[in-house]
């Protein structure tokens, strides 16, 4: 134990050397100074998203009203479709037509979002469920993480995405989604046309529900996610360079295969019209980041947004000839896709390299 003495001579050696060693003009260090803003508006990305959000549940929601109407019309005639199709033909069509124009007006404004979900790893489980995931039998490794309950108690494990299986229940690529032994025609030309359907109304009721469902969630997660520079690099690197995806999914649907395609869903709306729809939600994402690369180097963030709009262009002129009446085949699918993918390979490489000169890591 130290006595009093030499604690107080050990504090004067310690006050000593102090003063010896600390000079008199001793200048204070400046405080450390705040990293600087971003000049990134990822606020702008996440406000896009939001806006599209809600269109999509108001979208949704329609999609549910028209299943419930149809459900309760089948439930009545106690699920005896045959005489449902012979006794409430015009009742049949009005709803199967508005569940189906809803569909229309929900697959698009999703796909105006699926640049952000998809590529965005906080949000992306939403877009498996909702647009991408496969069913377990299509794909057990790439199947949705759901299964379907029916109103009548019946199980859909893991049916595939959400949108996939309400778009064959609606136009009828997929018999064990719709009434058996029932040929409708609801336009009264004498034959069943592609598109008339009737549902099954047990499959139409429980997809319906399940999609109101998962919007609604994931309006929530967007509500809650706070967009980084990671995030939207990351969307980028990963989401642009999927075209021979979709133009692979474009060749095999009835849009270019015609009626030897096997392809259940992607019979509504052409491929074609996705693929802009995804390009543009990319094109806000990388708005929203240009700032950051202009910082860097301003004409390569020029060059960049030309090139994005110029591949969203090229996809536009296809389906601007696919409208016009133009049957592309096989082999022009091909040579499209591959045009588009290496358009897009070369635009995320820069992205990619970009975001490394930056010190912005990207999640692949």
């Amino acid at each position: 134990m130290y006595s009093r003495s030499k604690i107080l001579f050990l504090a004067l050696i310690a006050l000593a050397l102090t003063a010896c060693t600390t000079p008199a003009t001793e200048i204070p260090s400046a405080p450390a100074e705040e990293p600087a803003a971003s000049p990134a508006d990822l606020a702008a990305i996440k406000t896009y998203l939001l806006d599209k959000g809600r269109q999509l549940a108001t979208a949704s929601l329609a999609l549910q009203d028209a299943a419930d109407r149809y459900y309760s019309l089948a439930e009545v005639a106690n699920f005896d479709y045959a005489a449902l199709n012979t006794g409430q033909n015009a009742e049949v069509a009005k709803l199967i037509g508005e569940a189906q124009t809803a569909w229309i007006t929900a697959s698009p404004l999703y796909e105006q979002m699926e640049g952000i979900v998809a590529g965005v790893p906080s949000l992306a489980e939403f877009d498996v469920i909702l647009d991408a995931g496969a069913s377990a039998e299509e794909d057990p490794e790439g199947a949705v993480p759901f299964d379907l309950t029916l109103p009548d108690g019946r199980l859909l494990a893991q049916p595939g995405n959400l949108f996939g299986v309400l778009e064959a229940t609606l136009w009828g690529t997929a018999p064990d989604f719709a009434a058996s032994s029932v040929s409708p025609d609801f336009n009264g030309n004498g034959i069943t046309d592609f598109g008339e359907a009737v549902p099954d109304a047990n499959v139409l009721k429980a997809v319906a529900d399940a999609l109101a469902t998962y919007v609604a969630d994931l309006n929530t997660a967007s509500a809650a996610w706070q967009p980084t520079e990671t995030d939207a690099f990351t969307a980028l690197v990963v989401m642009i360079p999927t075209m021979s995806e979709y133009f692979d999914s474009w060749k095999n649907s009835r849009f270019v295969a015609g009626e030897a395609s096997t392809q259940r869903d992607f019979v509504a709306i052409s491929r074609l019209s996705d693929i802009q729809d995804i390009l543009g939600s990319l094109e806000v994402v990388y708005t929203g980041i240009k700032p950051l690369i202009t910082s860097l180097n301003p004409v390569q963030a020029d060059q960049i947004e030309a090139d994005l709009t110029s591949l969203k262009t090229f996809v536009a002129d296809v389906y601007a000839e696919e409208q016009s009446g133009k049957q592309y085949t096989s082999e022009e699918a091909d040579l499209l896709g591959a045009e588009a993918q290496n358009r897009a390979t070369a635009l995320a490489g820069q992205i990619a390299q970009l975001a490394a000169q930056l010190n912005i890591s990207v999640e692949e």
